[in-house]
């Protein structure tokens, strides 16, 4: 089911797709725009400022955005799951000074956050520790190799935190104008480079409780894993549906051929976000995540066998340059869905060590 778009923000979006796939020119606009046409707040309680509707209607503004933009909706994702974790802090102090300016789009929100979730798997080590403690305070040293809604007018981002005295890691949050903090230029993409995704070195940065949004990085960490991962899936349902229905438009001379394959992927996607949407609110993935895992690696397939319809619709259309398709940029999106944090690759080692850890359980 799609979410129609406010005028404004889809005559934006459709005006410059390419523009923020190819460079950083219109980057700076995008988290505003989406600020403003209110999608932030979809899935938001409206206690705290949303929309109090349930997070499938968070899901469901992405999926609209990434339609028409897949950096646009990139962007979106970054805003909105750092808008999740301040909904699930215990830090009321810290989403009452962020949250308005977040949902409102004055502030960008980067979770900064993937090499949380492959600390959570034991993927990977934290790379930001804290170097020294004090009596509730500390300084933080190390490196987010990559982080997304990175605006250079100002930031907030999300990072998880290994002490130094073998506690549990916590999540902090850390402004971008926080002394110690360093941001790389953009990062060199072959697409989405309107993105703001970037580098950040952390050098004697102090903190204190006051930044935390979480104390206990790995209790917290599953709590938020379902919105965190079921966001992100907005950008497979939004993309699979963009290719389908412009296979469909290009696709009129070939119906023969390619209708039936066109509707079976159809009907594979609406089945796919159905299970994803009724999840989420049941909240059935807290418990169960291998199956979100699964849905994940299942959506990115959809996602590249629609944009397969779609080149063999446009046919040799699409490799002309003077063409107004889109493909091109759709392609290069497409591209990008199976090596988002947690890649594809990490969901699978994922899902085999669960499998693993079940036989045990079983066989014991």
């Amino acid at each position: 089911m799609s979410t129609p778009l406010p005028a404004e923000l889809a005559d934006f979006l459709d005006r410059h797709a390419a523009s923020l796939d190819e460079s950083a020119q219109h980057a700076d606009a995008v988290v505003p725009a989406l600020g403003a046409s209110g999608l932030l707040a979809a899935g938001v309680p409206a206690a705290l400022g949303g929309a109090g509707t349930p997070l499938s209607a968070g899901v469901r503004a992405i999926a609209a955005v990434a339609q028409r933009s897949l950096a646009a909706a990139f962007v979106a994702w970054g805003q909105r799951a750092f808008i999740e974790y301040l909904v699930h802090s215990p830090n009321t102090a810290l989403r009452d000074r962020w949250l308005p300016a977040l949902l409102a789009g004055r502030m960008a929100g980067a979770t900064g956050l993937s090499n949380a979730m492959k600390f959570l798997s034991g993927i990977e080590s934290l790379g930001v520790h804290a170097s020294t403690e004090g009596a509730g305070a500390c300084t933080l040293a190390g490196a987010v190799p990559w982080a997304t809604n990175l605006r250079p007018a100002g930031f907030v981002v999300a990072v998880a935190v290994a002490r130094s005295n073998g506690a549990a890691p916590f999540v902090a949050a850390l402004p971008s104008d926080r002394l110690g903090l360093e941001r790389s230029a953009d990062l060199d993409l072959i697409a989405l480079r309107g993105t703001r995704t970037a580098s950040l070195a952390l050098r004697d940065l102090p903190l204190d409780e006051s930044d935390l949004i979480a104390p206990d990085a790995r209790a917290w960490l599953p709590a938020v894993r379902p919105a965190f991962l079921g966001l992100q899936c907005g950008l497979s349902l939004g993309l699979a549906r963009a290719c389908l229905d412009a296979a469909r438009r290009h696709g009129v001379n070939a119906k023969a051929v390619l209708g039936e394959p066109i509707e079976i992927v159809s009907e594979a996607l609406a089945a796919a976000e159905q299970t994803l949407l009724a999840g989420l609110d049941d909240g059935r993935y807290a418990a169960a995540p291998a199956s979100l895992f699964e849905l994940r690696i299942r959506l990115a397939g959809i996602v590249l066998e629609a944009a397969q319809l779609e080149l063999q619709a446009a046919g040799g259309r699409a490799y002309h340059r003077d063409q107004p398709l889109g493909f091109a940029r759709r392609w290069r999106e497409a591209a990008f869905i199976p090596i988002v944090t947690p890649s594809l690759s990490q969901l699978r080692g994922e899902l085999l060590a669960h499998r693993e850890r079940t036989r045990l359980a079983t066989a014991a």
